[in-house]
């Protein structure tokens, strides 16, 4: 199988969690290192980097570059340069624009990396799947728990093809929790694994972005703010997983009911849209979903310049 482990002459580091489990705020903490460094989020490495049958990479060049975080980068496409090899290209372009060690943010795909680089070396960020599936209500993700838990369970099932594959050596597993607790001591962890010493900076990330200083209220408010109902279904789909990730389970897990699961599927696609149509705007929303659902896709590529120029706005 084509890998280009050895092309890559920088040998990034890859933050590896589900949205909403804390890589974003320790992404800043990486960063304020003064040897360390991370631009964010890359999912768009992988993505649109598909093989063959034949284990042939290629690109899917079209919509990446459509992508909004591609684009942010203003990563260089070289004439001629596809697959692996442009990968590699990217990997150095990003390496070249500040010194230190580079680490990018991932949240998919993982099965997908680990093929194309294998022996890269992994930060598996965890945080507690019932304040992940609250936390993607307020993004505007999902209208209720049920449904906000599911991102979580793609990312771990994802995590779960791989990980017996992966050198237990190259991982590194870090939880949301403990780094919010002792974030002094979690973030020397880190530093030993990457090579680095710890350095207080990385302390300081509030005092050049808008997260706040680590808040240890911020751990477990599944405890205080879920109902008994969304802790009993959020553990029914993803109480194994959730135990295989440290996390006890409070319930034994139950279903709702084929009623109540019809009730829920209809409020999330509702609270989903009205979230859309508020922050888009009616029409812009609509006919995106409508141009992507007719395949129509130059008017669905104006659309979605859209509404990425809005979420451009809104990023911390």
């Amino acid at each position: 199988m084509q890998s280009c482990s050895h092309l890559v002459s920088g040998n990034p580091v890859f933050v590896f969690g589900a949205l909403r489990s804390g890589t974003t705020v320790f992404r800043l903490m990486l960063d304020a290192h003064p040897r360390i460094k991370n631009p964010g989020e890359a999912d768009y490495l992988f993505d649109y980097l598909h093989q063959s049958d034949k284990g042939q990479w290629r690109y899917d060049l079209d919509a990446l570059r459509a992508d909004r975080i591609f684009n942010a980068q203003e990563l260089k496409i070289p004439a001629g340069v596809d697959g692996l090899r442009l990968l590699e290209a990217f990997l150095r372009q990003l390496d070249e624009k500040a010194p230190g060690i580079l680490t990018l943010n991932v949240h998919r795909n993982i099965q997908r990396l680990h093929a194309a680089l294998p022996g890269t070396r992994l930060l598996h960020m965890l945080r507690d799947p019932r304040d992940v599936a609250r936390s993607s209500i307020g993004m505007g993700w999902s209208g209720n728990s049920y449904h906000g838990v599911d991102h979580w369970i793609r990312t771990e099932t994802q995590w779960s093809a791989v990980e017996k594959s992966v050198n237990p050596n190259n991982v590194l597993e870090l939880h949301y929790e403990d780094l919010f607790a002792d974030c002094p001591s979690t973030l020397k962890r880190v530093c030993e694994f990457l090579g680095v010493p710890f350095d207080p900076a990385m302390l300081t990330y509030h005092e050049t972005s808008s997260y706040s200083p680590p808040d240890r209220s911020l751990v477990k408010q599944w405890t205080r703010n879920a109902s008994q109902n969304e802790i009993v279904w959020i553990e029914h789909k993803a109480g194994a997983l959730m135990r295989a990730r440290g996390y006890e389970t409070a319930t034994p897990g139950t279903a709702p009911s084929l009623l109540r699961k019809v009730f829920l599927f209809l409020t999330n696609k509702l609270a989903v849209w009205k979230f859309g149509i508020r922050r888009y705007g009616a029409s812009v929303f609509l006919l995106e979903k409508l141009t992507r659902w007719l395949r129509i896709g130059k008017l669905n590529h104006g659309y979605r310049e859209i509404m990425q120029r809005e979420d451009i706005k809104r990023l911390k």
